[in-house]
């Protein structure tokens, strides 16, 4: 692969030139912030241990700066972007920046949550700065509908980055933390300040690492039953299981049922038990509805 221009990444005046062309303006609705500092983005390619025969999808690229830090390293990078006038303008900037790299460039102009295939071969992992305030069902849409995925590396909100990365008994563990689980290893992959986006966001960022569990959970339960039970524990966190999953359970006395034969304390709460737990309740309660 021939190596690109040193100066084929986009600084802070190649993104506010992008941008004032463009006629855009960052929206606060779709989360918007750009990163303009180079460091950064090949900083996160290189946390995401990107390989050049990955096949990246990139979520919310934006006016591109970590696209062409992706395609640096990877064999191909696919791009879904929502927004109609970064749509459309990302492959000619692509084309501008790295040519010997622009067939190896794919974009889909569409909402990442509707996305239910990818153009070219599977993707092998996700890297995205991900919109603030859909992370985490983006998220979860994407390890779900591409199993290929096995590595994946997202910038989010600090405090969504803790909750993902959360373990059982944590003060921030609950519903993302266990259906991050269920797909993947999680663990805190470092921080991003708010000096390097343009608008300078008013929180700070962190890099969350996923790595998909090489089988998987071992259960007779379906994904749907089992996130059923967690979403059902965590609506009421602060009662105790036998209680918030009477209503899941048709009632307190079937709910205390399937956790005694899970191995689960009926006093237990949502927020100390692990995935594989949830899915033992799952189990229960489907054998005691057959």
């Amino acid at each position: 692969m021939s190596s690109p221009t040193p100066d084929a990444l986009l600084g802070p005046a190649d993104i506010r030139e992008l941008a004032a062309a463009l006629g855009v303006r960052p929206t606060k609705q779709r989360g918007q912030n750009f990163v303009i500092d180079a460091n950064t983005v090949r900083r996160i390619v290189r946390t995401a241990e990107v390989r050049p025969d990955d096949v990246v999808v990139e979520v919310g690229p934006g006016l591109g700066s970590l696209t062409l830090a992706l395609l640096e390293a990877a064999d191909r990078v696919t791009a879904v972007e929502i927004d109609d006038v970064l749509a459309s303008a990302l492959p000619a900037t692509i084309t501008a920046r790295m040519p010997e790299r622009a067939e190896r460039f794919a974009l889909v102009h569409s909402d990442a949550m509707h996305v239910t295939e990818l153009p070219g071969p599977a993707p092998t992992a996700l890297v995205a700065n991900l919109p603030y305030n859909v992370a985490v069902p983006v998220l979860l849409h994407m390890l779900d509908t591409f199993p290929s995925i096995e590595r994946t590396l997202v910038m989010v909100q600090s405090e969504v980055a803790d909750r993902l990365a959360a373990a059982p008994g944590s003060k921030v563990y609950g519903v993302p933390s266990v259906k991050a689980n269920w797909y993947a290893e999680v663990k805190r992959a470092g921080a991003i300040g708010r000096n390097v986006f343009w608008p300078a966001p008013n929180v700070d960022s962190g890099l969350v690492s996923l790595v998909r569990r090489a089988e998987p959970l071992k259960t007779t339960a379906s994904k749907n039953e089992v996130f059923a039970v967690i979403d059902a524990a965590f609506a009421q966190r602060r009662k105790t299981l036998r209680a918030a999953l009477a209503g899941w359970a048709g009632s307190a006395a079937r709910a205390e049922a399937a956790l005694v034969a899970a191995g689960v304390s009926p006093q237990a709460r949502g927020e100390s038990l692990t995935v594989e737990e949830f899915a033992r309740i799952a189990e229960h309660q489907q054998k005691d509805s057959e």
